[in-house]
C-alpha cells in the first residue's frame, strides 16, 4: 500500500513539474513575441494559457501590455484589473492602470476615490484574514478576562484595540466584497460608444464614452445595459460595445 501511495505521489509531482515547465515555455514564447513587436501573437499565447486554467499576476500584466500596444485600451484595463486582484500593491500594475485610465479620459488624470485606494491596500482574502485574526484576538482576550478578572483589567486597552480592529477590518471586508462581487462594471471596448436615453439604437444619444472608460451597471434589458458614469449620468449602452467586469475576471474578452 505504501509503495502504491509513493508511486502515486511521484506521478503527481512529475505531472506538476511538466505542467509548470509547459507553462514557463509558453509564457516565455509569449514574451518573445512581445519583444519582437508581435503583440497580437503575444496576446494570443497569453489567452491560451488563461483558457488552460493558468493564471498569475505576471500573466495578466503582460497580457494587458500586449493588448494596450494594439490600442485595445479597455481590454488592457480589464487585464490589469485582474492583475490588481492578485497583487493590489504592485506599483507597475498601478502605474499602468493610472496611465491607461488617464488616456481613456482624453488626458484628464484619473483619481481613484480615497475609499477605493484604502480598500485596494489588501485583497479580499487578506481582508478576510485580518478580520478573522482581529476577531479571534478580541474573543481570546475577552475569555482571558472572564477566566482571570485581574488579568482582564490589565488587558482592557488591548481588548478595546482588538474590538476596534475587528469592526474596522470587518467593515472593510464587507465593502470590498460588495465592490468586487455585487457592483458590476462595464469597461468600454469600442473606439467610441454612445450612451443613449433608452435601450434602442434610435434613442437619442446623451453622451459618448471612449475606449477604456469604466461604467457602473445599473440594469440590463435584452442586449442593452443601463450604466452610470463617474459624473452620475445614467443612460443605456449596447452590450457588444463593452466588456462586463464579471466576464473579464473569468478571462473573458
Amino acid at each position: 500500500m505504501r509503495r502504491i501511495l509513493a508511486m502515486v505521489l511521484v506521478c503527481v509531482f512529475a505531472m506538476a513539474r511538466v505542467n509548470a515547465a509547459d507553462f514557463a515555455g509558453a509564457f516565455d514564447e509569449g514574451n518573445r513575441f512581445y519583444e519582437q513587436g508581435n503583440y497580437a501573437a503575444a496576446a494570443n499565447v497569453y489567452d491560451k494559457l488563461l483558457q488552460g486554467g493558468q493564471a498569475s499576476e505576471a500573466l495578466y500584466f503582460n497580457r494587458g501590455d500586449a493588448l494596450f500596444k494594439q490600442g485595445q485600451v479597455g481590454k488592457a484595463i480589464a487585464s490589469w484589473r485582474q492583475a490588481e486582484q492578485l497583487a493590489p500593491r504592485d506599483p507597475d500594475v498601478q502605474a499602468n492602470l493610472q496611465f491607461a485610465r488617464t488616456q481613456a479620459r482624453g488626458g484628464v488624470p484619473f483619481h481613484a476615490d480615497p475609499w477605493a485606494r484604502y480598500l485596494g491596500l489588501l485583497t479580499v482574502n487578506e481582508w478576510t484574514v485580518a478580520t478573522t485574526a482581529a476577531g479571534w484576538a478580541f474573543f481570546g482576550l475577552l475569555a482571558a478576562g472572564q477566566w482571570r478578572p485581574e488579568l482582564g483589567r490589565k488587558l482592557r486597552i488591548w481588548l478595546a484595540v482588538a474590538g476596534v480592529a475587528t469592526v474596522v477590518f470587518g467593515s472593510s471586508l464587507a465593502e470590498a466584497l460588495s465592490r468586487n462581487y455585487l457592483v458590476a462594471t462595464a469597461i468600454v471596448t469600442a473606439g467610441e460608444a454612445d450612451v443613449r436615453i433608452g435601450p434602442l439604437d434610435e434613442s437619442q444619444s446623451l453622451y459618448k464614452v471612449r475606449d477604456g472608460i469604466e461604467l457602473e451597471i445599473l440594469d440590463r434589458k435584452d442586449n442593452w445595459l443601463q450604466v452610470m458614469d463617474s459624473s452620475q449620468r445614467a443612460g443605456w449602452v449596447r452590450q457588444d460595445q463593452v466588456l462586463i467586469w464579471d466576464q473579464a475576471r473569468k478571462g473573458g474578452s
